[in-house]
C-alpha cells in the first residue's frame, strides 16, 4: 500500500486538510473469549491487545505498539490487533506502516468498516486519492452511518474537484457525527468553492457552535464577512480566530485588511506587522511579502497603488 506526498498549499481562504475528527479514532478493545487462544509467555493475543490499550491510555505509545505487534505475530488473523497497531503507528507519524497495518486488518476481517475508514484516511494523508476513495467507499458500504468515513470521503472528493459530491458526503457526515466540527467546516469550504457564500457562512457557524475555539472556522467566516462588506463582524471573527490560536498569522492579516478599509491605519500597521513576523517565523515568505505590501499601504495610505 504505497503512499505519495505533496506539499500543502496555503491561500487567503486557508484550507486545512484533516483526516480525522478532533478526537483520535476509536480504539477497539478485544474481550476474552471462552475458546482457547494461542499464548506467548502465558498471555493470549487478546490479552496483549488489551495490555496495549491500557498503555495507550497511560500515554505509553511505543510500548503499546510493541504489545499490538506481538499480538499480530501471535495471532496473524486477529483484525483488532492490526487495527490498533495501525492507530498506534499513525500516532507516531509512521504513515506507511500504519496503512499497511490497517490493510492487514481488512484482510483479516473483510467486513471491518473502521479499518477501511482508517486505511482510506492514511492514504488520503499520503495523497493517494484513488485508493483512498476506494477504501472509504467500501467503509461506507459496510457501515452507512460511519461519519468518519463519510467525512474523509468528502475530503477526497473535494481534492478530486467533485465539489457537489463532497458537499453530499460532508452533509451525511454531519448527520451521523453531529458533534464533530470538521465536517461542517469542510462543508463550508466546499460551498466556498461553489461561491455559495451564505451556505458557507452557515456551515462555518455550525462548526463554531460545536467547537467555539475553531480558529480556521472563525477566519473563513471573517473572510466572507470582509468580502461582503460586513467589516465589524469580520473584525470580530478575525479577533476570535487569533484568540483561539495566537500564532494564526492569517487572522492578523485579515484584521489588517479590515482596518485598512476602515481607514484605521495605526491599528492596521500593528496587526500587519505582527502577521508579517509570524509568517516569517513560520517560513512562509510569500505571505510575509504580502503582509509587507499591505503594511506599506497602511504607512502610506495616500500613495498610488502599484
Amino acid at each position: 500500500m504505497q503512499l505519495s506526498f505533496k506539499p500543502k498549499r496555503r491561500g487567503w481562504l486557508a484550507v486545512m486538510l484533516c483526516v480525522g475528527f478532533g478526537t483520535p479514532a476509536a480504539l477497539m478493545p478485544v474481550f476474552a473469549e471462552p475458546i482457547a487462544q494461542a499464548q506467548q509467555n502465558g498471555r493470549t493475543a487478546g490479552e496483549l491487545v488489551n495490555q496495549g490499550l491500557q498503555l495507550i491510555q497511560r500515554g505509553h505509545v511505543p510500548q503499546a505498539t510493541a504489545a499490538f505487534r506481538q499480538a499480530t505475530e501471535l495471532e496473524p488473523n486477529l483484525a483488532p490487533a492490526h487495527y490498533n497497531l495501525g492507530l498506534a503507528l499513525r500516532q507516531q507519524g509512521q504513515l506507511q506502516a500504519a496503512a499497511d497495518a490497517f490493510h492487514r486488518a481488512t484482510q483479516a476481517d473483510p467486513r471491518f468498516a473502521l479499518a477501511y475508514a482508517n486505511l482510506g484516511a492514511a492514504l488520503l494523508e499520503g495523497n493517494n486519492l484513488t485508493q483512498a476513495r476506494e477504501y472509504l467507499q467500501r467503509a461506507v458500504e459496510l457501515d452507512p452511518q460511519l461519519g468518519l468515513a463519510r467525512y474523509n470521503l468528502g475530503l477526497v472528493l473535494a481534492q478530486q474537484g467533485l465539489v457537489e459530491e463532497a458537499i453530499t458526503s460532508h452533509t451525511q457526515a454531519i448527520q451521523y457525527s453531529p458533534k464533530a466540527p470538521e465536517p461542517a467546516y469542510h462543508l463550508g469550504l466546499a460551498y466556498l468553492q461553489q461561491g455559495n457564500l451564505d451556505k458557507a457562512k452557515d456551515a462555518f457557524r455550525r462548526a463554531i457552535k460545536i467547537t467555539p475555539n475553531y480558529p480556521e472556522a472563525h477566519y473563513n467566516l471573517g473572510s466572507i464577512q470582509f468580502n461582503q462588506g460586513e467589516l465589524e463582524e469580520a473584525i470580530k471573527s478575525f479577533r476570535r480566530a487569533s484568540e483561539a490560536n495566537p500564532n494564526y498569522a492569517n487572522a492578523y492579516y485579515g484584521a489588517g485588511l479590515v482596518f485598512l478599509r476602515q481607514g484605521r491605519y495605526s491599528e492596521a500597521q500593528q496587526v500587519l506587522q505582527y502577521a508579517k513576523s509570524l509568517y516569517a517565523a513560520q517560513g512562509n515568505a510569500q505571505w510575509a511579502a504580502s503582509a509587507e505590501e499591505q503594511l506599506q499601504r497602511a504607512r502610506n495610505p495616500n500613495a498610488p497603488l502599484r
